[in-house]
């Protein structure tokens, strides 16, 4: 019975997976299309049954802190190149370089097979880290992140209104 209860969570996982961006189009923090964000997106399936689309590990670090009392059962991010989701805790991140970040100065982008991280670090820079490593980085960007994100909507609302 364990075996089989093991088996239909790996099939839901796996479904969950497969068709996250049809079921949550839009991140619920900042309204990001996932879908064009298939490289950075995050699908976080919490123990209760519960999951949530997100379009960057900004964003699910959000999420994670304002569910605090919810435990992730596995969290998922799409590899960089293969835009596939990925389990994040198996990834290996690459943080920083000069690649712009998804709502985050400081990139932080997930990679499937380490040699790929490594190939992105010799083209655009950055370091080689674990999820840890990757959630902390973006925890404590936070709230630069969230001024520099505050700042262009600022911006933007201000240019349509001129055009207006």
């Amino acid at each position: 019975m364990f075996v089989l209860g093991m088996f239909c969570m790996l099939v839901s996982a796996n479904l969950s997976a497969s068709d996250d961006v049809s079921k949550h189009k839009s991140c619920p923090h900042c309204g990001m299309d996932r879908g064009q964000f298939a490289h950075s997106r995050m699908l976080v399936v919490y123990d209760d049954g519960t999951e949530v689309g997100l379009c960057s590990l900004h964003c699910a670090a959000i999420d994670l802190a304002i569910n605090i009392d919810k435990t992730p059962k596995i969290i998922y991010v799409g590899d960089f190149n293969t835009k596939k989701l990925i389990d994040a805790e198996q990834a290996f991140w690459v943080i920083g370089g000069n690649k712009p970040g998804v709502m985050t100065k400081r990139a932080k982008w997930a990679f499937e097979k380490k040699a790929d991280a490594e190939a992105f670090i010799v083209k655009e820079g950055g370091t080689i880290a674990n999820f840890d490593q990757a959630i902390k980085a973006s925890y404590e960007d936070i709230y630069t992140d969230t001024k520099m994100i505050h700042e262009r909507r600022k911006m933007k609302r201000m240019q349509m209104e001129k055009k207006n």
